[in-house]
This record gives structure tokens, C-alpha cells and sequence, in this order.
């Protein structure tokens, strides 16, 4: 009987570890959208048997990186799929039928901020997704003088700033979790 269950933990093992394993680059986010490039970003980036177009390289505050034989190209707001398939694009015009290589070495552009009365108010690199009141609980919570039915979050997107609306208490308590959004990229959230 042992030696059966062995067997057929074995087989299962088997089975689980010859399933496909999507890519990074294509595997979606909690939110379903592939992650987005963004500024400070490190990325490491190789052409297959070239070393020399093999590059660690940051994407700099204006959105661009800068890559051997095809210069600069903007790398911000694009996901790892679409940068990969530009560079191989302009590479493809020096290099005959590149192998390229992208990947997100290090995160540094999802920064969220909490200000306002919280007891550690600041800047928070987030590796995962995080909703209004995780934010809050990184920021140390609200601070007794909080006004806990107007806090506020804002977002700017091309352009344009759109302000969400949250009242703590409700939130906590079950009631409108609408209002518990999930934050994005340059939130910031303000505890009056």
C-alpha cells in the first residue's frame, strides 16, 4: 500500500512539475493587465549570442532607456511584450533574426503616497497590489485627529486628475467596499 501511494504521489509530482508554467512577461497582474514599464525601473535586456547588446539599463525620469545600436526609445507605459518586440524590431535591421530578452530586473516605479494625518505619512514602493485601506495600514493607520469620512484619493492620468472619495468607517465596517479601490501607480491618498 505504501509503495502504491508513493507511485502515485510520484506520478502526481510528475504531472505537476511537466504542466506549462506561463512566462513573466505574459502572466497578468492581480488586476488582469500586464504590468506597465515605468520610470526607475531596472531592466535587463540581451540580444541571444551577442554580448555586447546585453545592457542592464534604468528607465530615466522622461520615459526612455537608451539600448546599443538603435539609441533611445521610450520604454514607459509599455508592457515587457510590447518593449521586447520594438527592440527586436530596430535590432532585427543590424542583427539577422534576433533572440531578445526582456526583463523586469527591479521595481521602482510603483510608488503610491499617503499624506495627511497618519501616524508615518510618506512615499511606499509597492510590490503587489495594495487597496486604500492596506495603504493606510502602511502608513501606520489614522491618527486620532483624522477626519476618517474624507479622505481622498487622487489620480492623475494624461493629464487629468480624477479624486476618489472614502469614508473609513464605512469601509471597515463591510458597507460600500466600492470605495476601497485598488491603487495605481502615483495614488495619492489624503487623510485631512
Amino acid at each position: 500500500m505504501k509503495r502504491l501511494l508513493s507511485l502515485i504521489f510520484s506520478f502526481c509530482l510528475l504531472m505537476f512539475a511537466a504542466s506549462p508554467v506561463p512566462a513573466v512577461e505574459d502572466s497578468p497582474l492581480l488586476t488582469g493587465d500586464p504590468y506597465q514599464i515605468g520610470a526607475g525601473d531596472v531592466l535587463d535586456i540581451s540580444v541571444w549570442k551577442d554580448e555586447a547588446q546585453t545592457k542592464t539599463v534604468v528607465v530615466l525620469p522622461d520615459g526612455t532607456i537608451s539600448f546599443p545600436l538603435i539609441g533611445q526609445l521610450m520604454a514607459e507605459g509599455k508592457t515587457v511584450s510590447q518593449l521586447k518586440e520594438e527592440i527586436k524590431q530596430k535590432v532585427s535591421q543590424f542583427v539577422p533574426d534576433p533572440v531578445v530578452t526582456v526583463i523586469v530586473h527591479q521595481v521602482n516605479s510603483m510608488l503610491i503616497y499617503v499624506i495627511g494625518k497618519v501616524n508615518n505619512p510618506g512615499r511606499f514602493l509597492l510590490s503587489t497590489n495594495v487597496n486604500v485601506l492596506q495603504a493606510l495600514t502602511m502608513a501606520g493607520g489614522l491618527n486620532p485627529f483624522a477626519n476618517r469620512e474624507k479622505i481622498t484619493i487622487m489620480r492623475e492620468e494624461w493629464g487629468d486628475t480624477t479624486i476618489f472619495k472614502v469614508n473609513y468607517d464605512e469601509v471597515a465596517e463591510g458597507e460600500n467596499l466600492q470605495q476601497n479601490i485598488r491603487l495605481r501607480r502615483g495614488d495619492v491618498v489624503v487623510v485631512p
